[in-house]
């Protein structure tokens, strides 16, 4: 299940196999891509011009332009709407005080310098591990005070990697 938000109005989504529902309806859009993230849309009889014009996986939102206008669609899947009712949704707002490893792996790259300003969602820096590379991501704006390692370092589960 999926919770899209429009214009501060919610969608309850859900899918299974070929067929969509959009609040309890079976939803019975003819959707056409026409490429280069431009959709030809037709619901009960009439034509939508759909672009995709931005999408910001961090925050899972979505910028759209139907027929000229700009429509931003804000995502959130089942994961998010457990931790929302678990109280849990903002954990990332607020202060950030250091970035910890996540798991055993190896600093393969390094995407910012003691100094710089983030914002939450950018990306910090690249840990592989099990021979998978993950993006760690800021939780939340912040100014790096100090990075604790450097390109090429193995680290441990729970080692402090970036200050703010």
């Amino acid at each position: 299940m999926y919770r899209a938000s429009v214009n501060q109005q919610v969608f309850e989504i859900e899918g299974s196999g070929d067929a969509l529902t959009l609040n309890n309806a079976r939803l019975d859009w003819d959707i056409v891509p026409l490429g280069n993230g431009h959709y030809h849309i037709l619901h009960q009889g009439q034509g939508y011009s759909a672009e995709l014009v931005k999408v910001d996986s961090a925050t899972k939102t979505f910028t759209l332009k139907i027929n000229g206008q700009l429509q931003v669609v804000e995502l959130k899947d089942k994961f998010d709407l457990l931790l929302e009712k678990m109280g849990m949704q903002h954990t990332g707002a607020g202060k950030v005080n250091n970035i910890k490893a996540p798991m055993p792996g190896l600093i393969i790259d390094l995407k910012i310098s003691a100094g710089d300003t983030v914002k939450a969602g950018d990306p910090l820096l690249i840990l592989e591990a099990m021979k998978m590379e993950n993006i760690l991501k800021s939780p939340g704006d912040g100014v790096v005070k100090s990075i604790k390692i450097k390109k090429g370092d193995s680290v441990e589960k729970g080692q402090v990697l970036v200050e703010f």
